[in-house]
């Protein structure tokens, strides 16, 4: 399993995240920030424990993130 984490409120809504891992990430259509899709908020961190398989990806997205606000741990 990987740990991803997201600090949704730094969110400047770029797109990233949603074109290099659909499958974990879209954006909101009531603020413009991207939503990590299943997480649990806890003090402004979103995180989302998912299978080893999805690390490329969202490695990916974090790397793209141009405010460095993802995190992928394994």
């Amino acid at each position: 399993m990987i740990t991803i984490i997201h600090q949704r409120d730094k969110c400047i809504g770029c797109n990233y995240c949603v074109e290099l891992a659909f499958s974990h990430w879209r954006m909101s259509k009531k603020d413009g920030k991207s939503i990590l899709l299943g997480a649990k908020e806890k003090k402004g961190f979103w995180t989302l424990k998912a299978p080893y398989e999805d690390y490329e990806d969202n490695k990916k997205a974090a790397d793209a993130c141009p405010v460095n606000i993802i995190q992928v741990r394994d």
